[in-house]
């Protein structure tokens, strides 16, 4: 309700800072009369798959993009990579002007339909909550209408903040994709000029992991070379508020695979005989953290340390630590370190996955011949992704294990009792900017002019983003502002975008990108 109420009050009166700054018609006037464009091209673009291991979806996201780009005065160009392409858009380049590289995500995950409560996650479908924590989906055409008849009072009479867009890739991230266009066709309408050149790189494999970003950066560096990257992706602080992030952390992960027989074999003829790949997997992992979640291998957390200003900083993000346990469902907490926020500033170590035989209505009884974790190591400045790998097989080894990067052959199976095969990959490294940087004062500033009140600036983001290249290669200071809901489901079933956080994040980035840089 309090997100509510200021939006409602930015509605009644003009944004007195942002006015300031931006000539022409009201910020949030120009908002509200691109709304039903915004609604109908977020629509028809989330009609379009987008499943990042389909090629002929990302290609006809391209198509799309393009077309969306060039109507507004960009000029676009692909990015060839050994995977899809890269969409790079530039607007109003000068070249002894300053220029701000953009981010965004156009690829999505893949669905289940059958998991999800509407026909096809391709297409969108409007929902209102039913009062018992459910939904109730109603026709697009009462959203259209109510959006188009509200005038000033958007999320006034007839039009109920809590309407969400369901359809995969909703708020992940095709919403910061339709906010952003629509931010620049509030600006557009308003007549304003940006006071910048404009730089938009879209990734279409970020899903993937980004595989093929870093090459593509330092081929193209000097074509992306700008003052500073903005990340327009994700949900913010879990209490809703506007929230800057000013770090991510990386990604790597690796595949362990524990072989025990040839083949399954009963567990009444050979258990008790033949080991099981199961319990000698479980007690490899394990072995890797103590009981507080601790991971104990050889200097894991090497290179991290939080002086007394980082954990004051940390300590003034508002986590309610008891609200956040209730709202998981869980009564401890892995003690790496005393909050939330500080736990992210560490590099992690997460088994995302197991698998031997078979469970449920499929179990047999069987001694399985193998047994598979996935893993995945969260990267933070300071943490080397090759380091940490090699202390994860170090222990492996140590462990009695012959280590392969493939099966083992019968003369292996013969000569060796214990055997893994670990297969590794790094997709990207951390990132981190100051506060105090270029896109820190600029994005902090815009924020606080819209709202009254500074942003949650929060040190590094818990999730993962592929930015590290755009900060190693091109030496850019990087900051995201997220523009979707917490709570919308992304990678789940039922992904969702709430109607208030489309429409704030669409004043969020005009603002933003309207604000004269420092």
């Amino acid at each position: 309700m309090r997100r509510l109420a200021q939006v409602l009050l930015l509605l009644a009166a003009p944004f007195s800072g942002v006015a300031q700054e931006l000539p022409g018609p009201l910020l949030n006037s120009a908002v509200n009369r691109v709304l039903p464009s915004a609604l109908a091209d977020f629509r028809e673009l989330l009609r379009l798959p987008n499943d990042a291991r389909q090629p002929e979806d990302i290609e006809a996201v391209v198509l799309w993009l393009e077309h969306a780009f060039g109507s507004r005065g960009f000029r676009t160009e692909r990015i060839p990579t050994p995977g899809s392409p890269l969409l790079l858009a530039e607007r109003g380049l000068a070249e002894d002007g300053p220029a701000v590289l953009v981010y965004l995500q156009a690829d999505g995950q893949p669905v289940d339909p059958t998991r999800w409560s509407q026909p096809d996650p391709w297409d969108p479908v409007v929902k209102r909550p039913d009062g018992h924590g459910g939904w109730v989906t109603f026709p697009w055409t009462e959203l259209e209408r109510a959006i188009a008849t509200a005038g000033e009072g958007v999320l006034g009479t007839g039009v109920d903040p809590e309407w969400r867009v369901f359809a995969r890739s909703a708020s992940d991230s095709k919403g910061p994709i339709a906010q952003f266009l629509a931010a620049l066709d509030a600006l557009d309408g308003m007549g304003h000029s940006l006071p910048f050149s404009l730089k938009v790189i879209v990734d279409t494999e970020e899903e993937l992991g980004s595989p093929h970003l870093a090459a593509a950066v330092e081929r193209h560096r000097e074509r992306l070379a700008a003052e500073m990257l903005a990340i327009f992706d994700g949900p913010p602080h879990g209490s809703g508020q506007p929230t800057l992030f000013f770090g991510a952390r990386g990604i790597a992960t690796f595949t362990l695979t524990v072989f025990g027989p040839r083949a399954p074999l009963h567990s009444g003829h050979f258990g008790n005989y033949a080991p099981n790949p199961a319990l000698r997997l479980a007690r490899l992992l394990a072995g890797m953290k103590d009981d507080d979640g601790r991971v104990t291998l050889r200097g894991w957390y090497d290179g991290v340390d939080l002086d007394p200003e980082t954990r004051r900083v940390l300590a003034e993000v508002p986590d309610d630590e008891a609200e956040l346990r209730r709202a998981l469902g869980i009564i401890g907490r892995d003690r790496v370190a005393g909050s939330l926020q500080e736990a992210i500033q560490f590099p992690s170590l997460n088994v995302r996955g197991m698998r031997s035989g078979w469970v449920g209505p499929e179990v047999r009884t069987i001694v399985p011949d193998l047994a598979v974790a996935e893993v995945d190591i969260r990267l933070v400045p300071g943490s080397d992704p090759e380091r940490l790998l090699a202390v994860v097989r170090e222990h492996i080894v140590s462990s009695g294990y012959l280590l392969l990067g493939r099966d083992p052959t019968d003369e292996e199976r013969e000569s060796h009792e214990r055997i893994a095969r670990f297969d590794q990959e790094i997709s990207y490294g951390a990132f981190r900017t100051e506060f105090e940087s270029l896109p820190g004062r600029w994005m902090t500033g815009a924020l606080e002019r819209l709202n009254g009140e500074p942003p949650i600036r929060i040190r590094m983001s818990g999730g993962s983003i592929p930015i590290a290249p755009f900060v190693i290669t091109l030496g850019l200071p990087a900051v995201a502002a997220p523009t979707v809901n917490p709570d919308n489901n992304q990678h789940a079933p039922d992904e969702n975008l709430r109607l208030e956080d489309f429409i704030l994040g669409i004043r969020s980035i005009a603002a933003i990108l309207g604000e004269p840089l420092p």
